[in-house]
């Protein structure tokens, strides 16, 4: 830990003698959300949009981006009244944890976001560029649950998101070597916490719960439904989801929900080419996938596939929203065990809220039900037969230098 602890103070250093023009690109003002503190010391190792993370990730041979294998979410609840004081602490806890961590999947990916209980509890629900939850399906009676913060961990080694939390909300510390003197948890109590995993061998490792037939996963699945799904193609990028003006300039919307899964159909009732149709389309064969890249080749003919072949697939569905080619929201899901199921917990990032629910409602599949009696709501629509929603909450993720308090 001696070496970063020494690249950061030199990191200070030099922005103190450069005036702070050595990170006005990352940070840009000398204080961070009105706390009046110094410019932060590790800005120039760090993007200003919280979510910026491609840069820093390994990639596959077809140039995929490889994201961190374990998350952990805490969603919070605030113990104390928003206050320059109380922003003074949390700025100084999430500087804490970039000083011990570096911004890479073997180090830590972290994300402050603001849901709508904080905006409501300021008064700027109103303003602010998300809201409450909603049923966006027939099918699903969600919880639709609101806090007031979120802090989401990934890295490679889980071990690290247990010492965040434990320092950040527990112990109080140390952190990697850091000594902890502002501890999140002097502003916030964890209200939940979800867990989870995402990458080849770790769905095998975790397939002894509910909702997985004994022996369905191998060691080369990276999610319990067998399939890569974070192919570039069908990412929107971490520009198209930025916010490009007003107040929220710099920040994005990030919606998250818990989805279980049911799977013994999908493994012992459905062959290759049964899955590769739910999934992709069936215009493929399950010899098909392995061309699969960095996308996938649709042929955008949902409505004819229904008539044809009474089954459509998941990912031609959404992607009837994309614009001009592009996706419109950047997903983050991953597999967990939570409650002793298989599921998955989604995380989507989009610049406004109606991308996530109009790409849902394209998953949803209504506008394919008079093209075939075979197809319902659930059954033979993509992966909906195999997925209920569980609960849905929505967040604000302010830039780096305004994450303590925005607005406030």
């Amino acid at each position: 830990m001696t070496s970063r602890r020494s690249a950061l103070a030199r990191l200070g250093a030099v922005a103190g003698t450069l005036g702070l023009s050595g990170c006005a690109q990352f940070l840009g003002s000398a204080s961070s959300s009105g706390t009046d503190l110094p410019p932060n010391p590790h800005a120039d190792a760090l993007p200003n949009r919280q979510f910026v993370q491609n840069p820093y990730l390994r990639t596959d041979d077809a140039g995929n981006d490889m994201q961190a294998r374990y998350r952990r979410l805490l969603f919070l609840t605030l113990d104390v009244e928003p206050s320059a004081s109380a922003a003074r602490t949390v700025e100084r806890g999430m500087r804490t944890i970039e000083a011990a961590y570096d911004w890479r999947a073997e180090g830590l990916f972290h994300v402050l976001a603001w849901g709508t209980d904080y905006f409501r509890r300021i008064g700027e629900l109103g303003a602010a560029p998300i809201s409450k939850p909603q049923v966006i399906s027939r099918t699903d009676n969600p919880d639709l649950l609101e806090f007031d913060a979120v802090l989401i961990l990934e890295s490679d080694v889980p071990s690290q998101l247990t010492a965040v939390e434990n320092a950040m909300f527990r112990s109080g510390g140390p952190l990697n070597g850091e000594p902890v003197d502002h501890p999140l948890g002097d502003v916030f109590r964890i209200a939940e916490i979800r867990t989870g995993f995402l990458g080849e061998g770790l769905p095998a490792r975790h397939a002894d719960v509910e909702g997985i037939p004994a022996g369905a996963l191998s060691q080369d699945d990276p999610t319990f439904m067998g399939f890569f799904s974070d192919r570039q193609g069908t990412q929107a990028s971490e520009e198209f989801v930025t916010i490009d003006s007003d107040r929220f300039a710099g920040g994005t919307t990030l919606h998250v929900s818990h989805l279980t899964q049911n799977l013994d159909t999908w493994w012992e009732g459905l062959d290759d080419a049964g899955r590769v149709a739910r999934m992709f389309s069936p215009e493929f064969d399950p010899s098909d996938i392995p061309d699969f890249a960095d996308d996938v080749p649709f042929s955008d003919a949902v409505r004819d596939h229904a008539r044809q072949f009474d089954v459509v697939g998941h990912h031609e569905k959404v992607a009837q929203v994309r614009r001009d080619g592009e996706p419109i929201i950047l997903r983050r899901d991953f597999n967990t065990t939570d409650g002793d199921h298989a599921g998955v917990h989604f995380l989507s990032f989009q610049r406004k809220l109606k991308h996530f629910r109009a790409t849902r409602r394209a998953m949803n599949g209504w506008y394919v039900r008079d093209d075939s009696q075979a197809i319902t709501d659930r059954e033979n629509n993509g992966i909906l037969n195999f997925i209920d929603v569980q609960s849905r909450a929505n967040f604000y993720v302010p830039p780096r230098d305004k994450r303590a308090f925005p607005l406030y």
